[in-house]
């Protein structure tokens, strides 16, 4: 009789740190360092030198100031998600002294899974880094859809719709209701339907839209008129 093989265990989650700041740098790269399944694989001081340890790394999360020297975050992230596609860039989570920042909303634009502030809590960090690198972004939903919207109705863009013209009904639906915010046990309950179907319908808006996970659907939702900051969204 044979003897079952044990599961693989999982591999480490690789992680840079980029920040102008060195305390700051050192700081989260220590934290992040106490935890069994992270590594962190490369720190940088300015955009540019993250691109740089990136390409090199490959990690699968890079926690980004967006405020640096050289080249900040946001262009830091475009570079990123323009080298292989944003299928397979590492996830960015922007950190950031204020959450209502025309910067984050820019990194996010460019391709950011979400964002951090500056004074997270330990646990709080582990967990987001732990949430994107799982694929599963929205980050803080209530705030960063906050953020979007607000920043959608200030910078107003000339709406795409277009670009929602492969998806069914049911799908544009499902992007309406994810620029809500809504999880998927509220959206199975939203479209009488079950979680797995419900999961299946994410897969394929972001599948035909290009987008790596949910915090790009809100962007996506706001930018193609979608969804109007302000207006009564809700069906």
């Amino acid at each position: 009789m044979t003897t079952p093989e044990a599961a693989p265990e999982a591999r480490p989650v690789r992680i840079v740190v980029a920040d102008d700041h060195e305390v700051v740098r050192a700081g989260y790269a220590g934290l992040l360092a106490t935890q069994p399944d992270f590594t962190v694989v490369g720190t940088a001081r300015d955009g540019a030198e993250a691109v740089r340890v990136c390409r090199e790394q490959r990690p699968d999360v890079v926690l980004m100031d967006v405020r640096m020297p050289v080249s900040d975050g946001i262009q830091a992230t475009a570079e990123l998600m323009g080298d292989a596609g944003p299928a397979h860039a590492p996830r960015v989570l922007i950190l950031t002294t204020f959450d209502l920042d025309e910067h984050v909303y820019d990194a996010l634009i460019a391709g950011a899974s979400g964002f951090l502030l500056k004074d997270v809590t330990a646990e709080r960090l582990f967990d987001a880094v732990r949430v994107v690198a799982a694929g599963e972004a929205l980050l803080a939903p209530g705030v960063t859809r906050r953020l979007i919207a607000e920043f959608a109705r200030l910078k107003p863009r000339a709406p795409r719709r277009d670009a929602l013209a492969v998806l069914t009904p049911r799908e544009s639906e499902v992007l309406r209701l994810l620029a809500e915010g809504l999880s998927n046990p509220e959206l199975a309950g939203r479209l009488h339907v079950g979680e797995e179907t419900v999961k299946t319908h994410v897969s394929r808006v972001l599948s035909k839209l290009g987008l790596r996970d949910r915090t790009q659907a809100v962007v996506m939702a706001y930018e193609t008129g979608l969804v109007v900051p302000g207006a009564g969204n809700s069906a």
